[in-house]
This record gives structure tokens, C-alpha cells and sequence, in this order.
């Protein structure tokens, strides 16, 4: 058997053995369309989110980690564009999903990062569960409270960029 057919086979069989279905205790991703309530929630550097504030506003929701990687392949772009676009009236909650908050403060502060970001708690999940195991996750609702944009996975630049249309 040639490498190529070898490759094939272990990839068949890796797919075959993949469950087919989400657990049944995972929340999926907010879907497009849907209503997306958002949590009163303390960010790190000791201001508010508040849901109240966020009425009629567009809003970048985005679960991350310290220790993904694919989370730090797309910080520099969330940034970038909570940067860019603070001034249009861009609202964001980064939610980091690290067990110890000190990690997640520890990172953004060695990178820089100034985006949004709560430690995410028991009481920031009972109002918006994390989406599954997987992150980062990315979501922004509309002005009108729906969700508009929802992708799992590392996004980059042009991606990320592109939320800006949502303005």
C-alpha cells in the first residue's frame, strides 16, 4: 500500500469513528437569527459591561483562552479591530474562558490586548452558555438583539475584518 492510500484509510477511519451529533449537555453556537442575550459582566480592567448599554448596539461576543492557540493566531486581529472600530460605535465582550482568571489578565497584558474581556463565571453562563468545547468562538449581534455573524474556530484578518460591515 502506497503512503497516499495508507494517508486515506487513516483518515476514513478517523471520520468513521467521529460522533456524527453534538454532546447531548453542549449548548451549539448561536445561530444566525437568533435572539442572543448578553450578561451584566465585570472586565478586567475594572469597568462594567452592561446589557442594558448594548440595546441597538452592534456587538462583537467573543470566547477565548490564554492557552489556545488558535485563540492567539486571532487576538491580534480581534485588536485590531476593536481598535479600529471602537470609534464607530463597535461594542465587545471577550469572554475568557481560562479556569484562572490571573492567566487570561497575565496574557492580555503581556500582549497589550485592551479589547473588552470578562473572566467567564458561573453567572455570566447562566445568561449565555458557552458554545461547546471548542474556541475560539466569535459572534456578533445586530442592533436589533440577533445574532448576524457565528463562526468556531481561529478567523484571520480578512475575517475578522469583515465585521466591521456590521456597523
Amino acid at each position: 500500500m502506497d503512503r497516499r492510500t495508507l494517508l486515506q484509510a487513516l483518515g476514513a477511519a478517523s471520520l468513521a469513528r467521529a460522533p456524527l451529533a453534538q454532546a447531548a449537555d453542549e449548548v451549539p453556537p448561536p445561530a444566525v437569527g437568533t435572539a442572543l442575550a448578553l450578561p451584566d459582566a465585570p472586565l478586567f480592567d475594572g469597568s462594567a459591561f452592561k446589557a442594558s448599554a448594548a440595546q441597538g448596539q452592534v456587538v462583537l461576543v467573543y470566547w477565548w483562552a490564554s492557552w489556545c492557540p488558535f485563540c492567539g493566531a486571532t487576538n491580534p486581529f480581534i485588536q485590531k479591530l476593536w481598535d479600529a472600530q471602537r470609534p464607530r460605535g463597535l461594542l465587545m465582550l471577550g469572554l475568557a474562558v481560562d479556569k484562572r482568571i490571573e492567566d487570561a489578565r497575565q496574557y492580555m497584558a503581556r500582549r497589550g490586548y485592551t479589547f473588552p474581556t470578562a473572566h467567564y463565571t458561573p453567572a455570566i453562563e447562566r445568561v449565555m452558555p458557552r458554545p461547546g468545547k471548542a474556541i475560539p468562538v466569535t459572534c456578533v449581534r445586530g442592533r436589533d438583539g440577533r445574532v448576524v455573524m457565528s463562526e468556531v474556530g481561529q478567523l484571520f484578518e480578512e475575517d475578522v475584518q469583515q465585521i466591521a460591515r456590521f456597523l
